[in-house]
């Protein structure tokens, strides 16, 4: 299974090009709790912030550079190389939007923590509704004057079907 997981602002942002705009400890445990197995994918900005891998095990950055990348952490050209090479793994995509608007098209979930507000971010995540259902969502939290809230999103359709329209019969 393909998992997108991020939180997002009301807008859809996910970053400031300072960071993640927002501190939610609460979601951090969440997104380690989620995370904890299966591959985690991420992008090389992702990476840069990141001193060392998550839960002690490889993690992918997706890139075309052939630099060198910290201990912990592997170069992959692509999610469909990485899925080819791990057959049955789930993986987590983890950001950031570069990434998410490459792979959502092959997401069968999506995991997000929903920020109200607009925190005037740079980076969004992309659009979803259209292609994924809200199957479950937590009651609002507060943590000091954020609210916020846990939602998963269930793909509604096939991957890749989206404004594929059945064959008519005649």
């Amino acid at each position: 299974m393909i998992r997108l997981i991020a939180a997002l602002d009301s807008r859809r942002g996910i970053a400031t090009d300072s960071g993640i705009p927002w501190k939610l400890p609460d979601d951090t445990a969440y997104f380690r709790a989620k995370a904890a197995t299966g591959l985690i994918l991420m992008g090389r900005a992702t990476y840069s912030e990141f001193a060392a891998p998550l839960h002690e095990r490889d993690n992918f950055v997706l890139t075309h550079d052939s630099g060198p990348l910290r201990q912990g952490f592997r170069p992959i050209g692509s999610l469909d190389q990485l899925v080819a090479e791990n057959p049955g793994a789930d993986v987590w995509v983890i950001g950031g939007a570069t990434v998410y608007a490459d792979t959502i098209i092959e997401a069968d979930q999506l995991l997000l923590t929903q920020v109200v507000g607009d925190f005037h971010c740079t980076k969004f995540f992309p659009p979803y509704q259209l292609e994924f259902r809200l199957a479950t969502k937590s009651a609002d939290r507060e943590d000091g004057e954020t609210t916020y809230r846990f939602e998963t999103w269930q793909r509604l359709s096939p991957k890749g079907a989206a404004g594929i329209e059945p064959p008519r019969s005649s």
